[in-house]
């Protein structure tokens, strides 16, 4: 018998195979060969050269000691002070120590919101593209979820600003929103949803009224603003002669202390008693005339807001993706460790379908991660084409992800039985925080109609249609995918006419493509395993199956994929 110390109490728990399977301390760079794979894929061998001990270095820290303060964190959420000891209004949020050094690992010593930006992190002499800090969020956000909201609104507010931005404010401010030092960092934050709006941008209440020296005061409140003590802030209001629509809406950069020093004039309400990422507070923010300074053209707001929550919808598909292979990762421990009826649970044929489809979803999401920060990249660069299909993939991602994640995260809970339903394991706060990814930056639908909004507005279906065609070339790898790829656009134009198909026209889109970019994989890295993947996509979630009919899997593939997965 081993002897384990909880909480103070000592307690036997029973050796051998059969015992509690425990992953932690686990390296989840290690723990998952297809990164290592598919990277070379994605980045030039130089850059990965000088990034790989760091991506080893932090899947050392997911597995151990960042796992074990985003636990800490999210058991002790922030409160949100009104004074001083002193008696003085003065707010402030207080985060737990452990939410702190998670702050320090990713703002300063990771650089995740800096690399966009800035030359220097990691020593590399350029800005990194837009797949290598997402190869960090993938692995970051497997421990913890809920601070990659404040690095990734850091990083899409300094992207939106440096875009459309006053010089003179890009001046000001680029400098510490990409800093690496704490203590001279700038968060952001994106103040958008309101009470009586939600999604619907048009109906937006809060008012901006223009200064005689430039500045605009703003009123009102918003309802759900998370990282709600940003030094930063981009907020959309309706100009007070801007009239009804979306035209009357701009967007404003707002400082939480203006330049001479003095606080601004808006303040916390309160914050949010949340489901999940606890660690990270959302709070309700009250403007009182808070000073903000237009940012690009007036009547282009939510446009320019639109750069900004499209870059936090590709952040949250890469945190839904990394969230679903934690899962797995959890789930495959479990499954060739604990012995159950004489065998372990990955020899049984039920569970093996059951790890296979975690798998499946989660290596899709993957695949439509890297192959949209491809696309991001070459959008950046200006290569024709890239930004109608960057349009389409983005909320493909954010919309198909981020409900897989919340099936994923469930079937892990369920693979571990029991004690995946407790807190002291990871399967309830990843489950927990899963579910955010359907809610923010727009619900399901919003993001499925977005999908359409983009083949109508960005001509994005044939970009998507070419692009999938490049990845497939002659289709010998999936056959049946060109012909459903042809369906699945006549669907996608029938969506166009009939919104009520817009999410099952996304679907099939987002399933054609991740199949296509696994096949794509598959044939550069020689991995057998990620072709059967891409079939499986097919199989299980694009062609017509019959519901009475035997299924067709191959025991023998499912083991061997799953023993090296």
């Amino acid at each position: 018998m081993n002897v384990a110390a909880r909480s103070g109490e000592i307690r036997a728990i029973p050796s051998g195979p059969s015992a509690v399977p425990d992953a932690a301390g686990t390296n989840l760079w290690s723990a998952d060969p297809a990164l290592a794979r598919l990277l070379p894929l994605y980045l030039p061998a130089d850059l990965l050269a000088v990034l790989r001990p760091q991506l080893e270095r932090l899947g050392a820290l997911a597995g151990g000691r960042l796992d074990a303060l985003a636990g800490v964190a999210d058991r002790n959420p922030p409160e949100l002070r009104h004074r001083t000891r002193r008696g003085e209004d003065s707010q402030s949020v207080e985060y737990h120590p452990a939410y702190r050094e998670m702050e320090a690992l990713a703002f300063g010593e990771l650089g995740l919101a800096a690399m966009s930006h800035r030359a220097g992190v990691f020593g590399w002499p350029a800005p990194l593209p837009p797949a290598a800090k997402y190869a960090f969020t993938f692995l970051f956000a497997q421990a913890e979820f809920g601070l990659l909201c404040p690095v990734s609104m850091t990083d899409s507010l300094t992207r939106t600003l440096r875009k459309f931005g006053d010089p003179a404010l890009v001046e000001r401010y680029l400098p510490v929103l990409a800093s690496q030092d704490m203590d001279a960092l700038h968060q952001g934050a994106m103040f958008m949803t309101e009470q009586g709006a939600g999604s619907d941008i048009a109906a937006t209440a809060v008012t901006a009224e223009p200064q005689a020296d430039g500045s605009w005061a703003l009123h009102g409140d918003k309802w759900f603003c998370s990282n709600p003590d940003a030094a930063l802030a981009m907020v959309l209001a309706r100009r007070v002669d801007g009239g009804p629509g979306m035209r009357g809406v701009s967007l404003f950069l707002l400082p939480r202390t203006l330049p001479d020093g003095t606080p601004n004039r808006h303040r916390i309400v309160r914050l949010k008693d949340k489901l999940g990422t606890r660690s990270m507070a959302s709070g309700e923010v009250t403007l009182n005339g808070a000073t903000a300074w237009l940012v690009g053209e007036k009547e282009a707001g939510f446009r320019q807001m639109a750069d900004m929550v499209n870059s936090s919808r590709l952040s949250n598909g890469v945190r839904a993706a990394g969230m679903m292979r934690r899962a797995v990762t959890e789930a495959l421990f479990v499954a060739r460790h604990r012995v159950a009826f004489g065998r372990r649970l990955i020899e049984m044929p039920l569970m093996r379908r059951q790890l296979a489809k975690m798998l499946m979803r989660a290596e899709q999401a993957r695949a439509m991660v890297f192959q949209t920060a491809e696309a991001l990249r070459r959008s950046d660069a200006g290569e024709d084409g890239a930004y109608a299909l960057l349009r389409i993939l983005t909320p493909l991602v954010k919309f198909r992800a981020c409900r897989d994640a919340r099936q994923v995260t469930g079937d892990a809970m369920e693979v571990r039985g029991g004690c995946g339903y407790i807190e002291e394991w990871p399967e309830a706060r990843l489950l927990r925080d899963a579910h955010l990814g359907s809610i923010w930056e727009g619900t399901s639908n919003i993001v499925a109609l977005d999908v359409l909004r983009a083949a109508a507005r960005e001509n994005s279906l044939p970009a998507l249609e070419a692009h999938i065609r490049g990845l497939l070339g002659n289709g010998a790898a999936l056959p049946e995918a060109l012909p459903a790829l042809d369906r699945a656009l006549a669907l996608a134009a029938r969506a166009g006419e009939d919104p009520a198909l817009a999410r099952q026209a996304a679907s099939a889109l987002y399933h054609l493509a991740s199949a296509a970019a696994m096949a794509w994989e598959a044939e550069r890295t020689g991995d057998a395993h990620r072709n059967a993947l891409a079939r499986m996509v097919l199989r299980h979630r694009v062609l017509p199956r019959d519901p009475l009919g035997v299924e067709d899997l191959d025991a023998a593939c499912l083991g061997a994929m799953l023993e090296a997965a």
